[in-house]
């Protein structure tokens, strides 16, 4: 089921006028949504970071950057922002993203690309290995033109950085989830994961053929490069890793530079005309 709701942007985005899109999951949870229209050929699928949201102003310059190449979709995962139900930090998200791809396609794009940060990242690769939430159903890797992860954590629990021990204290603890709340417009599900899912490594392995490309940045204060390195390494071809001098961490610390680049990889990965031969050359 579709929906639609106009309203203003969120701060920060110069209370430009925009339109919400209510999506519904398979498990039947109502994820906001939003569409920047771009070249019809290649819809671009935008999921933002943990505590993240389509609204705020890093979603909103990536997807303006993205749209020179492809239409954008954007979204909310669950328990965040305006998106029904409760954050499960990676697992169930896999939905939510599978409902954006599907209304990408619905709109008409003719190949859909996924484009992860952080959190987002984990999820763009196990939505696009065909994993599976913890209630069975599949997110589904339907065509799927291109996957990129940008600053995702190889595998779960990962503790050896402050900043990844400050975001388990905001899941883990009853304190850091209301912080999580208040502060950051972030329910978290309390009762943790009854079935640990798919870590995004071994996910990464399943890809194969979709093209997939690993952006990380060597000043990230969460996950290091040896992250990124895991995640290149589990793919088979085709696939890129960048990494990038001076990137921090996730949407937040994309410079527009990083952003456009992205953008152009994935116009080359996605294009459908078969490279040149020698021959087509010398006959230009």
């Amino acid at each position: 089921m579709i929906s639609k709701e106009s309203g203003w942007a969120g701060r920060g985005c110069g209370r430009l006028r925009y339109v919400a899109i209510a999506l519904t999951t398979d498990d039947g949870v109502r994820i906001e949504a939003h569409h920047d229209p771009g070249p019809r050929a290649l819809g671009i699928v935008v999921a933002h970071g943990f505590t993240g949201s389509w609204r705020r102003p890093a979603i909103r310059r990536a997807a303006t950057a993205l749209s020179r190449v492809g239409g954008v979709v954007s979204f909310d995962f669950r328990g965040h922002g305006r998106s029904g139900g409760v954050s499960t930090v990676g697992d169930r998200e896999v939905k939510d993203l599978a409902a954006a791809v599907a209304w990408a396609r619905a709109l008409g794009y003719q190949r859909v690309a996924t484009v992860g940060f952080s959190m987002g990242a984990a999820v763009a690769i196990r939505h696009a290995a065909g994993a599976a939430g913890t209630d069975g159903a599949s997110g589904g890797r339907e065509a799927l033109a291109a996957v990129v992860a940008v600053s995702g954590p190889a595998r779960w629990y990962y503790r050896d950085t402050a900043a990844m021990r400050r975001v388990h204290w905001v899941i883990e603890k009853r304190l850091g989830r209301l912080a999580g709340r208040v502060l950051r417009r972030t329910r978290i599900a309390a009762s943790g994961w009854h079935v640990v899912p798919v870590p995004p490594d071994v996910a990464a392995a399943r890809i194969t053929p979709i093209p997939f490309l690993v952006v990380h940045g060597d000043a990230d204060p969460l996950f290091p490069v040896e992250h990124a390195h895991a995640l290149y390494a589990a793919a088979g071809e085709p696939k890129q890793l960048w990494i990038e001098p001076g990137f921090g961490h996730a949407e937040s610390a994309a410079s527009p530079d990083l952003l456009h680049r992205i953008g152009g990889w994935l116009a080359a990965a996605t294009d459908p005309s078969p490279p040149p031969t020698p021959e087509s050359i010398m006959k230009l």
